[in-house]
């Protein structure tokens, strides 16, 4: 008998106290971890789950948010597959994700690049230029926006100073989505400070090394700072592509809520909210819902499955 056997059994013996075994210990720790966690279960459930399912029942449904849902099956589906303005807003969104999140990612990585080389008052311009992202969604930025890029804006009257007649860039079909797109590469703050701390961890010995052989700076961008970074640029890239699809603020401010002019700023959030909550078809909101969920997952699982292809990892 080993001798924490013969404590336990002296004590026993004497009626002492029971030595707590390591599996009780667990089972307790297990108890405490769930107590904890209560608070986040209940609001997983009454804030995602809950409203998720509900969308889905409702997605089969012909529901005004005044009277019962009434049963409809795949009609809500069959529907959009028919809607024009469905398929213009899809149309509107994808260039919109297709042109601002490449830029955005570029504009990124450059300013991350230009703040790694070691100037003073990194933390000041580190802050300044992340301050877009905070508040580059806001209501007040898309009025601000909207006023900047008016007939009477700001940028009218630069090119005025060059002799150069502006347009009404938010109120032309052909401009408008663009200042959207301008607007979104401006908040390029969150995914700098991610490159930059990517950036932090690439060794400099490669560089030195590098510069032995007479790599010139291109070439080490190219042949060092891309593939080390590479992890970090497909972070950014899948969250990015996933924060665009839900890009709503901005469209419905400079737009006026209409999409326009000529539906050229109607996103698919957009028309989603125009559909649930001003035409009362809450049924046929939920259908374009789970097809923006189902098109964002589809992206999502082809950007990890191409991500084998150009993505280097340590192994």
């Amino acid at each position: 008998m080993s001798a924490i056997n013969e404590l336990k059994a002296i004590k026993r013996q004497r009626g002492g106290p029971r030595v707590t075994t390591s599996t009780n210990l667990r089972k307790s720790d297990g108890r405490a971890a769930l107590v904890f966690l209560a608070p986040w279960f209940v609001g997983l459930a009454a804030v995602t789950l809950f409203p998720l399912i509900a969308s889905l029942y409702l997605s089969f449904t012909k529901y005004d948010l005044l009277t019962s849902p009434q049963w409809v099956g795949f009609k809500n589906f069959v529907d959009l597959f028919h809607d024009e303005r469905m398929w213009q807003s899809l149309k509107v969104t994808l260039t919109y994700v297709v042109t601002s999140v490449p830029l955005q990612l570029a504009a990124a990585l450059a300013v991350a690049i230009l703040l790694n080389q070691g100037m003073r008052g990194l933390a000041f311009y580190r802050s300044v230029i992340y301050l877009p992202s905070l508040m580059g969604g806001s209501v007040a930025i898309a009025i601000l926006w909207r006023q900047v890029f008016g007939e009477e804006g700001l940028v009218n009257k630069f090119l005025g100073l060059f002799g150069i007649t502006g347009t009404g860039w938010v109120s032309n079909p052909d401009t408008a989505l663009w200042t959207i797109v301008l607007l979104h590469v401006w908040t390029f703050g969150s995914p700098m400070i991610i490159f930059l701390a990517g950036l932090r961890q690439i060794p400099d010995m490669y560089y030195e090394a590098s510069q032995l052989d007479g790599a010139s700076r291109w070439r080490q961008f190219r042949s060092i700072t891309l593939p080390l970074l590479s992890p970090i640029i497909f972070f950014n890239l899948v969250m990015q592509v996933i924060t665009a699809f839900q890009a709503f603020t901005q469209a419905y401010v400079v737009s006026g809520g209409t999409g326009g002019p000529s539906d050229s700023t109607l996103f698919y959030t957009l028309y989603l909210y125009q559909e649930g909550f001003s035409n009362l078809h809450m049924g046929y909101a939920s259908a374009m819902a789970w097809i923006l969920v189902l098109i964002v997952l589809t992206l999502t699982g082809l950007n990890f499955w191409l991500s084998k292809f150009w993505v280097h990892y340590g192994d």
